[in-house]
């Protein structure tokens, strides 16, 4: 189980407040904040930024995380307030098929070249 992910940016202040209004929408909010790293989350910070002042975008594929929402609309304002904020998209959202059947999710770019992906996990009905 993983506890918590931390990812590099260029300029924390930036960040910090893209990931407010992304990370908002799928219900997480700012619970640490130091000088050099931001924490978010629900009840404990698993989300971290780190000031990695002097570093470049991301090169190629770079880093990929995903982070379930409750459900698709909280994917759609994710994704929207991405764009909106200047992530590059990657894939819109949508219903994508995995190995553990479909999905709804959206990807994009952070301000950094990191690929986030938002998801959630559509409950099928009932077959009568």
């Amino acid at each position: 189980m993983i506890d918590h992910v931390s990812i590099g940016v260029r300029d924390l202040e930036r960040s910090s407040a893209f990931y407010d209004r992304v990370l908002g929408a799928i219900g997480y909010e700012r619970l640490v904040e130091r000088p050099q790293t931001i924490g978010f989350g629900k009840k404990h910070a698993e989300f971290w930024l780190n000031l990695r002042e002097g570093t470049g975008p991301l090169p190629g594929d770079g880093t990929h995380i995903c982070l379930r929402a409750r459900d698709a609309a909280m994917v759609d304002g994710a994704y929207s307030a991405a764009l909106s904020l200047g992530a590059a998209g990657d894939g819109a959202p949508g219903p994508r098929d995995y190995t553990l059947g479909e999905v709804y999710a959206a990807f994009f770019r952070d301000l950094d070249g990191h690929r986030i992906e938002i998801v959630t996990f559509p409950k099928k009905a009932d077959a009568a």
